[in-house]
């Protein structure tokens, strides 16, 4: 199956105490260690370690909670041979963990929340996730108002990505993220993944996370309107990862690698036939 696209698989590990799905499993090097060496075997090709929760609604940690909480999981990750992002918006962060090993950022405000980033980013050469953003968490749904989402997404996703290459980041080593969740109520998370193959007209790779988020819950609300609990939404997030793939995505960030390396086994079975 050489011939087929194989979109990558970016596994979750979260070292903070409040994050929505797995906040205060992996508070310490050897469980965080354990967690990331179980997603490389279930076929992770990606480790992105984040050390501030980005949930609805969370509070800021300072840079040095961050870089405390990541520095020595990155080194401990990186030194079994995995390919480490680290999730930040501070550059301090982000030039930590690359002297410790990751070589790649994933920017869930794209670049804008650390107007140092850019220049972090160019003078390291490693790749760079620019997500689709508006606010930090606390109050990113009040910028969540759109005429057209798609259309707006990329055109911020295009100056995102314009302010990396001016300030001297190669344009192959740029990934863009529309950001489901972030400043998008449900509905617009539902058109960004229905449309995803027209973010491809921006010239970039595509990188897709809904895994477990809250728009799945709310879609699998029990007859009272409850939303779905966080741990019972794996195949709904399964499902938007295998549109992901089909819309070209570059990538899909997920909790559970070993269910979505299985449905990308199944998925290039059926493009291998065409």
């Amino acid at each position: 199956m050489s011939d087929v696209r194989v979109p990558r698989i970016m596994g979750i590990l979260n070292v903070t105490p409040d994050s929505f799905s797995d906040g205060g499993k992996y508070v310490d090097v050897k469980s965080a260690l354990g967690a990331a060496r179980a997603m490389l075997a279930d076929g992770a090709d990606i480790i992105d370690i984040g050390g501030e929760s980005t949930r609805p609604g969370a509070g800021r940690v300072d840079a040095a909670t961050e870089i405390a909480r990541t520095a020595e999981v990155v080194a401990a990750v990186a030194a079994e041979g995995a390919t480490v992002s680290i999730d930040t918006t501070r550059s301090e962060v982000a030039r930590e963990a690359l002297r410790r090993g990751a070589s790649i950022v994933n920017d869930v405000s794209g670049g804008a929340a650390d107007p140092a980033m850019a220049a972090a980013i160019a003078e390291s050469g490693c790749r760079v996730v620019l997500m689709h953003w508006r606010d930090h968490s606390a109050d990113m749904y009040g910028r969540a108002v759109y005429g057209d989402v798609v259309a707006e997404v990329s055109a911020e996703l295009r100056q995102r990505a314009a302010a990396m290459l001016d300030a001297g980041v190669a344009p192959e080593r740029v990934i863009l993220d529309p950001g489901i969740g972030f400043a998008k109520l449900p509905e617009h998370n539902w058109e960004l993944l229905s449309r995803l193959d027209e973010l491809g007209a921006l010239g970039h790779p595509i990188l897709f996370g809904a895994s477990r988020k809250s728009f799945l819950g709310k879609l699998l609300a029990d007859a009272d309107g409850r939303p779905r609990p966080v741990d019972q939404r794996e195949a709904a997030s399964l499902a938007t990862s295998v549109l992901a793939f089909d819309a070209g995505a570059w990538g899909v960030r997920v909790h559970d690698v070993r269910a979505t390396a299985d449905a990308r086994a199944v998925w290039r079975a059926t493009r291998h036939t065409r």
